[in-house]
């Protein structure tokens, strides 16, 4: 997947001046397009689109560094308007397209290269389970995107949580891992900036089809899983090591991610505090 995202770095860059759409990128990488950005973002800390309009601009500032006009240098990259890339670019760069070639203004965005690093030279332990089609059952709620530290909103929807609701989940609780999970899915188009919000689920795996209304039903198709045992000091662990499964372990895989719920599990060490034993459980398919 390494020498994939470094040729689309490649695919940018000879087609920065045309219309770029994560479909087509995705096409010439030969991935899904949900796989595409999902790596994308983990190993460039940025979306996609966010990586092509900082490139955009950035060879405009050359553009007009050496020259070239205003009008032609907007054209060139796609605006159909002056005033329209005038106020895209202030808003980009902090000052306007007139300024560069009056005072030499500048700022610029490297493209990028990506290479693997493995963080204490440390293997990542996975296991590859397929599961029958099952249904997420469980307590949900629209909640703000958030990487590291705890959620509030999900630590609001965990103490929202029923005697009636907790009971029914115990009940119908029959697949593996047969825990409590935190469950997301249905993420906004844009979730990757940490701004948009994902639909959070705290429940469980069920082969159940008679769900009260009390709780929030979700089919998942029959899919293949990644496994990633977790050990450490809660959440911090558990963060670190999603991370490194987009970071590390996917880039090096011969799996990618589909656009199916993702869910983990934690279990706090009785004998320790602040210390658990979570599960990741990550839904991929062999890439082609």
């Amino acid at each position: 997947m390494l020498k994939e995202l470094n040729e689309v770095i490649e695919f940018i860059e000879d087609h920065l001046t045309e219309e770029l759409s994560l479909e087509s990128i995705a096409e010439y990488a030969g991935v899904s397009d949900y796989h595409l950005r999902t790596v994308f973002f983990h190993l460039s800390g940025m979306t996609l689109s966010e990586y092509i309009k900082n490139r955009k601009f950035s060879e405009a500032n050359k553009d007009l560094l050496q020259g070239e006009r205003v009008t032609d240098v907007a054209f060139k990259y796609g605006y159909q308007s002056l005033d329209g890339f005038t106020r895209a670019f202030k808003s980009w760069s902090g000052f306007l397209p007139s300024e560069v070639q009056k005072t030499g203004i500048s700022k610029s965005f490297p493209k990028l290269s990506f290479v693997i690093s493995v963080k204490g030279g440390n293997a990542m332990e996975y296991k590859i389970v397929e599961q029958p089609a099952f249904n997420l059952v469980g307590a949900s709620k629209r909640v703000p995107m958030q990487f590291e530290g705890v959620n509030n909103a999900i630590l609001e929807l965990a103490q929202s949580i029923t005697e009636d609701q907790r009971k029914e989940m115990h009940a119908l609780k029959n697949m593996e891992p047969r825990q409590i999970v935190n469950a997301s899915y249905d993420s906004d188009t844009n979730f990757m900036k940490e701004e948009g919000s994902l639909t959070h689920l705290i429940g469980v795996l069920t082969t159940h089809e008679d769900v009260s209304d009390l709780l929030t039903k979700v089919p998942v198709e029959a899919s293949t899983w990644a496994v990633f045992p977790v050990e450490g000091p809660f959440p911090t662990a558990l963060q670190d090591t999603t991370a490194r499964t987009y970071s590390e372990w996917l880039p090096a895989s011969d799996y990618e991610v589909v656009n199916l719920p993702s869910f983990s599990f934690t279990k706090m060490d009785p004998d320790k505090e602040g210390y658990a034993y979570s599960e990741i459980w990550m839904p991929v398919r062999k890439r082609v």
